[in-house]
């Protein structure tokens, strides 16, 4: 069995958080609140201890547990000819807790693994992806594929993928741009909430946040920020903590590196995807 770590979430409030979740291919451990847990997916072992503790995902006011499952990275979830394995681990992350799994229309095999396992708690769980499409109608296009593979009626949270460049907010924000696709989405109820996602220019995040009344962002969180020479908690945070918007935190484990002596040849592999 592996250890390595994988795409994470994590909920933060004002700063970033001191935990981190690690998920392995066929092993998921927690740490929080003093607990420490192993579930091994194989042996379909239910943890024991007190509950996850959770956190309001600011002005949605939705509280969910501090930890949610990535749907891509190092995991099974995304990969072809891993059916087994993904629906394996989707349900360990429903065992261990887990609530919400956040995933991507350009994650491969993710929605529709996820799509297998999901719906029968569709009710209590909170289900994010995400649209590369910089035009209104390519978003919405990947909008109705991302409802059909997830077999749900309605995203909980829909957001901007990889939001890197002034190029990007210009499309995004244009006459035709993505942004008129999440409002009309919404309106139709095919959404809830809206938010905007980025790994290496916080910059451009916040000018996105800036231009929209986005609900929530997804961003790079974790002990290496203050190290990069782009860090995202002290240029994205005050912003987000002055409007009460939500922030989901990726890369906190940075693939399980920031645990292992030598493991790191520098800030490019601390915050994105390698």
């Amino acid at each position: 069995m592996t250890r390595k770590s994988t795409r994470r979430v994590f909920l933060v409030t004002g700063a970033a958080a001191g935990t981190a979740a690690v998920v392995g291919g066929a092993v998921i451990s927690r740490r929080a609140a003093g607990t420490s847990e192993t579930a091994v997916v194989e042996a379909g072992l239910t943890p024991t201890g007190p509950p996850m503790p959770e956190r309001v995902l600011g002005r949605t006011g939705v509280q969910i547990p501090v930890f949610g499952l990535g749907g891509a990275g190092q995991t099974p979830l995304d990969k072809k000819g891993k059916e087994r394995e993904a629906v394996a681990l989707v349900e360990a992350a429903l065992k261990l807790g887990i609530r919400h799994f956040d995933t991507a229309a350009s994650y491969g095999e993710s929605e529709f693994h996820l799509g297998m396992v999901l719906p029968p708690h569709r009710a209590k769980l909170f289900l994010s992806s995400k649209t590369d499409a910089r035009d209104r109608d390519g978003a919405l296009r990947e909008l109705e594929r991302s409802l059909k593979r997830l077999k749900t009626d309605h995203l909980d949270l829909w957001q901007m993928h990889h939001v890197s460049t002034n190029e990007d907010l210009d499309k995004i924000f244009g006459r035709d741009g993505a942004i008129h696709a999440l409002d009309e989405a919404k309106q139709q109820k095919l959404v809830r909430f809206g938010g905007i996602t980025g790994h290496h220019e916080p910059a451009i995040i916040l000018e996105g946040l800036r231009r929209y009344d986005f609900d929530a962002t997804l961003i790079c969180v974790n002990a290496a920020d203050k190290h990069h020479p782009r860090p995202f908690i002290p240029i994205v945070l005050p912003y987000t903590r002055e409007k009460n918007i939500g922030v989901v935190a990726m890369k906190v484990p940075a693939y399980g590196r920031l645990f292992k002596p030598g493991a790191l040849d520098g800030m490019h592999q601390a915050m994105g995807y390698t």
